[in-house]
């Protein structure tokens, strides 16, 4: 009966009047991750992205040749093209709304569902701008359209009045929209980067070479040891060679010449552009390992970053075209070279057009249409053959290089035919390690875990199977301002070294590592966050293919347990407390709110639910930008956070003091 009693008190607290509608652009500010990813810098630039992609769409539908980008004083942004502008005419569906503000204040409102207005978009969805507009405080719309002005404003995505005809304009068209993002979804002193705005409209320039891009930015937003002009323009005929170039600048490669090439299917229903190069030799440095190899890749201008579909494509034309120059040069070796012997070496930029593309995400990391492969691997492969046959030096130069890198990857696997467990017994680990019993590393992970009382909680907590814990004792070194003698001889860095299997620097080899996961695990606290700081610093400078191979992530404990009554909800941080104590608990009761002092003062029962088990836990993956420009700016940023010199580091304190809350909690 008291089963009963408590199921019947259940279902009397959750009637219909719990049922929530969201309308208009309200689920866009309740869940912004949905929309754009999350709410952090990466988010926020986001919003740049969707306004800049249609004015893109534009100029890549033959329409607009131009866009201009500004960053105001006040921390906004216009984006504007020469294109045709927003329709301003009543919307069929709505009748008392224009177009343009049933397109800015509705989600799945576009002109890119069917191919009539796009042959090729970047926007699927018809959420982009509406997006943008639910999350900026202001945002205004102007459209130069038959030689007439018309503008319309919105605050948090409602519209301010309707749209107004401002007057005649005979030397304009298109559409100039200028936004600011909004400091209750970003946080306040949130603001876009120059540098990285910079950076994201350059690349557009080379992924469409019939559009100019001019770039301004208010003096006053710009640091005197940020190298953003105040001005600028981009227009590259040359497309992703222009941009390789730029990349790989005197660095040796394998052959003389890229490979590159531009086919358009009848229509421009089907366009892929490409540009490759082999590197010789890396720098070890987080900028520019060419000889471990790079890719970028883009969907209707839009950036994957993940790969997908398209990039297959090109793995499947490059390898199979050089097994079939072996084939016909009777070298017999060719026949064992793979994918990754191909491209492990490479840098590849890749850039298709096609209609209707299927993303994975609304923030498109992932290209997911299967017709990219085919599209992409006919477009390459016939020019790759033709390629290799007009250059005969280079091509043989390039086989026996790739055949280099097989008989290097089978020699290794030849070494681990023995069983793991074998394999053990030879490698000389750290006492302090407690290794996970799997022979295969497929699915296993180590923890790097701040300190032997965490160490302990973690070993109590793991799956003894699949992860491994090796405790770390204080603060790892430096390794961007420490030299060669003093890396070689610091005990935690060989502690990690020797745990993974690996070498460091330019001994390290991807397929010696001995764990598919290296997860740092530190407290939810400064210390925490320093130490976590200096292992990426560490993964970024000796082990950047792991980092690169998206083998590296973070943990993330949580700093407060709140309960009430027989209900325990965990929070990240204060932010969080607050959002969960409003939302998770009924108002008025008293939630019993306890700190955690690091995750050695977590029980192991806390510890798994939380932090390390795979089904309840949130990993956060530590990614670095793949192109050069985005590489060499978080090149920079490292050298001048952790490098030698004292004055970077302090200059950039000074400019960034002001972001920084009164209250610090150290």
């Amino acid at each position: 009966m008291a089963k009963t009693a408590r199921a019947d008190l259940f279902e009397s607290d959750y009637s219909a009047k719990d049922i929530e509608v969201l309308e208009g652009l309200e689920p866009v500010r309740m869940r912004p991750g949905m929309y754009i990813g999350g709410t952090d810098e990466r988010a926020l630039h986001h919003l740049f992205a969707e306004v800049l992609d249609n004015s893109m769409d534009e100029a890549v539908a033959g329409h607009a040749t131009r866009i201009e980008v500004e960053l105001h004083a006040d921390g906004s942004l216009s984006v504007a093209d020469n294109g045709r502008g927003i329709p301003i005419d009543p919307h069929p569906k709505f009748k008392n709304k224009s177009a343009l503000e049933v397109i800015l204040t509705t989600l799945h409102a576009g002109g890119k569902f069917t191919n009539k207005a796009y042959a090729t978009s970047g926007g699927l969805h018809g959420v982009g701008v509406s997006v943008v507009n639910a999350l900026s405080d202001l945002l205004t719309v102007e459209v130069a359209r038959d030689r007439t002005l018309y503008r319309q404003s919105f605050e948090r995505g409602h519209p301010t009045g309707k749209l107004k005809k401002v007057g005649e304009t005979h030397n304009r068209r298109g559409t100039t929209v200028t936004f600011h993002p909004d400091a209750e979804i970003f946080g306040e002193g949130a603001a876009f980067k120059p540098a990285r705005l910079y950076r994201m409209a350059r690349s557009k320039a080379y992924l469409f070479g019939g559009v100019e891009i001019r770039w301004a930015c208010d003096p006053s937003l710009l640091k005197e040891s940020d190298p953003t002009p105040a001005k600028d323009s981009f227009h590259f005929e040359g497309g992703l060679s222009d941009y390789l170039r730029s990349v790989i600048k005197e660095r040796p490669t394998v052959t003389e010449d890229l490979f590159a090439g531009r086919i358009e299917k009848e229509g421009g229903h089907g366009t892929v552009e490409w540009a490759v190069v082999w590197g010789q030799a890396g720098l070890n440095t987080p900028a520019g390992p060419i000889a471990d190899g790079f890719s970028a890749s883009y969907c209707n201008t839009i950036p994957t970053p993940e790969g997908g579909t398209h990039e297959q494509g090109l793995r499947q034309a490059l390898t199979r075209g050089l097994r079939a120059y072996g084939e016909m040069t009777n070298v017999k070796k060719a026949a064992s070279i793979t994918a990754e012997d191909v491209l492990g070496t490479a840098g590849a930029l890749l850039s298709v057009f096609v209609s209707n593309p299927e993303f994975q995400g609304q923030t498109k990391d992932k290209l997911a249409t299967t017709e990219a492969t085919k599209l992409t691997d006919a477009a390459i492969r016939p020019a790759f053959d033709h390629w290799l046959a007009d250059h005969p030096k280079q091509a043989d130069k390039l086989l026996e290089w790739v055949i280099d890198r097989a008989d290097e990857r089978l020699r290794r696997r030849k070494e681990k035919e023995v069983s793991r467990a074998s394999a053990m017994k030879k490698l000389r680990l750290p006492g302090k390690l407690a290794d996970c019993t799997a022979k295969d590393r497929t699915n296993t992970e180590i923890f790097l875990v701040e300190g032997d009382s965490a160490g302990g909680s973690a070993k109590q907590a793991r799956a003894r199977e699949t992860q491994a814990i090796l405790p770390l004792r204080g603060k790892i070194l430096n390794v961007a301002s420490a030299t060669r003698d003093k890396i070689a001889q610091n005990q935690e860095v060989q502690d990690i070294a020797q745990a993974l299997g690996v070498g460091l620097g330019t001994k390290f080899d991807l397929d010696d590592l001995r764990y598919d996961k290296v997860i740092i695990m530190t407290d939810a606290d400064v210390d925490g966050a320093h130490i976590a700081a200096l292992l990426i610093t560490f993964f970024q400078y000796e082990m950047p293919q792991l980092v690169r191979d998206g083998r590296l992530f973070l943990a993330q404990p949580p700093l407060y347990r709140l309960t009430q009554g027989g209900k325990t909800v965990y929070a990240l941080d204060d932010e969080d407390r607050e959002k969960k104590l409003a939302k998770e608990f009924k108002s008025g009761a008293k939630v019993d709110v306890g700190r955690f002092k690091g995750l050695g003062e977590m029980n192991a029962g806390d510890l798994k639910q939380t932090t390390m088990d795979p089904r309840t836990r949130t990993l956060a993956r530590v990614r670095m930008p793949a192109d050069g420009e985005a590489a060499a700016s978080v090149a920079d940023l490292f050298d001048r956070l952790m490098g030698k010199k004292a004055e970077p580091r302090f200059r950039f304190i000074q400019e960034n003091a002001a972001f920084v809350g009164e209250e610090l909690d150290v």
